[in-house]
């Protein structure tokens, strides 16, 4: 299969102007990879105000809830189409002991939250409130289990807890905590980031503890568990070497964990004043991701020619300082124009390797990271991140269709280069092509002519995400600073499309 190819003309030290042309053939005709609709996955962790605050208020809030879940996160969640969350961790899942969490809620134990913060975990948001929002929102849940500092009963009798029907002993116990039908849990994930937080385990040792702890994974009822091994952190392919020499075709998914940052010691940068040095050093490094992808594929590759063991991006997105003023350990970070060209261009790459590609989970749902949403007391914005999943939903299990772009490149710091243009497309169930398109260029519009193969189109619509300042975001005072408006800046052209597509911008169009 043809992949989104990219020939480039570099500019290293000269502005790049207007008239610059970009040009993208596409073939719809190629086209055979589905994009899996959980590549839009999200990722819950008991961090911060992510589950208390930002999910769940409790059923006596004066914040308007359903059931103790926030009416406007639980809407504006709903619009996503969110097809996938993972909970609850992350490092808290290495410390999570199940048990903790079910039953009534004023026998549940109080314990400190060693990894993020030291604040008071109440347990009040266990596994019958995770799986029945899961339940609400339309989406698979996908469960991280503890390796880490848990037993292989434990993590058993989860699963039986959750997937049995009556009569086993833990299905009893769930019927007495009030759910009598088991849930549908397909996704199992076998600890998380086992050589850190979750262990420090080479990964020798966990492949082993992997092959003894997903055994007891059982499937019960023809609930049917996609296992997840803990797989490698950015540059580690070690990791995934050993892990698909020794465990192989045990696991059905492998974890892989970017994050895009100025670095793990000292400064993060700050996520809304950063110089443009800063900004295309960003993007840079988070296109990196595709060499990363790749490296990691080709080991897989080695060992499972036929790609029957899925690659899942279980943790990605921008990591910055903490915002100042707000809890230390609690990763609460704003969200510009910057970010949401990060979650544009890592949902480009990974739309072209989902023959390996199973699942992504950006980090994370709320308040915490690239968060989707922030919310405060009983107020509510919506993040450009959350803006650009939104225009994005349209290629959830559509057939990806193979093409080819040619764009300028920017030279940056650290002998990276960025593409001006970036771009993916899609043709969904019902036959319509959509094209998603963004421009990193922060000063010049870049024109981009699309050819389609002879197919004939007879109009485009379009929608846009863009701003005035590369660092603007939404405050819980302008809560509309930045969202998507429409786009009138595609025109058909002797059946093919011209785009005149403004300086940091990401475009969805649709093609009738």
């Amino acid at each position: 299969m043809k992949k989104g190819l990219i020939s480039i003309a570099l500019f290293a030290a000269m502005p790049l102007c207007a008239q610059e042309t970009t040009t993208m053939a596409i073939h719809p005709q190629d086209g055979k990879q589905i994009i899996y609709k959980e590549i839009y996955g999200q990722f819950a962790e008991h961090l911060g105000t992510c589950i208390y605050g930002g999910l769940w208020v409790g059923e006596d809030s004066p914040i308007p809830n359903t059931k103790g879940y926030r009416n406007d996160v639980l809407q504006a969640l709903k619009n996503l189409k969110v097809p996938v969350l993972r909970w609850p961790g992350g490092c808290f899942a290495d410390e999570y002991h199940w048990r903790d969490g079910i039953g009534p809620k004023e026998n549940r134990p109080r314990l400190v939250n060693n990894n993020w913060g030291g604040t008071i975990e109440d347990n009040s948001f266990g596994t019958h409130e995770f799986l029945n929002l899961c339940e609400m929102l339309g989406c698979e849940p996908y469960i991280s289990g503890n390796v880490g500092s848990g037993t292989v009963e434990e993590m058993a009798k989860w699963v039986e807890y959750m997937t049995a029907e009556q009569g086993s002993p833990m299905a009893k116990l769930r019927k007495e905590n009030g759910r009598e039908k088991p849930w549908k849990v397909k996704f199992i994930g076998v600890g998380n980031e086992s050589w850190g937080c979750g262990g420090s385990m080479r990964p020798e040792y966990y492949g082993d503890l992997y092959r003894r702890y997903s055994t007891y994974c059982r499937e019960y009822n023809g609930n049917h568990l996609y296992k997840v091994a803990s797989g490698a952190s950015d540059y580690d392919y070690n990791w995934t070497e050993v892990l698909m020499k020794n465990v192989g075709h045990r696991m059905n998914g492998l974890s892989l964990h970017y994050y895009t940052c100025s670095g793990w010691s000292g400064s993060k940068g700050s996520a809304i004043s950063f110089t443009d040095d800063d900004y295309y050093w960003t993007l840079g490094k988070c296109l990196e991701i595709e060499q990363v992808i790749k490296k990691h594929c080709a080991i897989m590759d080695k060992y499972d020619p036929n790609k029957q063991v899925g690659l899942l991006v279980d943790e990605w997105g921008t990591w910055w300082d903490e915002e100042p003023g707000t809890v230390r350990g609690h990763l609460y970070q704003q969200n510009t124009m910057r970010d949401a060209l990060v979650a544009a261009l890592s949902l480009n790459v990974f739309h072209k390797y989902t023959d390996r590609i199973r699942m992504a989970n950006i980090a994370q749902i709320a308040n915490v990271l690239q968060s989707m949403i922030l919310t405060k007391d009983d107020k509510m914005v919506l993040t450009p991140t959350y803006h650009v999943f939104e225009m994005y939903k349209i290629h959830q299990d559509a057939t990806f269709l193979p093409f080819e772009l040619t764009t300028a490149k920017k030279a940056v710091r650290d002998d990276r280069v960025v593409p001006l243009v970036s771009a993916t497309a899609s043709k969904d169930g019902n036959g319509v092509i959509h094209i998603s398109l963004a421009n990193i260029d922060l000063e010049n519009d870049q024109t981009i002519e699309i050819s389609l193969d002879n197919l004939k189109v007879k109009g485009v619509s379009g929608r846009i995400l863009t701003v005035n300042h590369i660092n603007d975001h939404n405050t819980f005072e302008q809560p509309n600073m930045v969202k998507p408006e429409t786009f009138n800046g595609a025109k058909v052209q002797n059946g093919n499309l011209k785009v005149v597509l403004p300086s940091k911008s990401v475009v969805t169009l649709t093609l009738d």
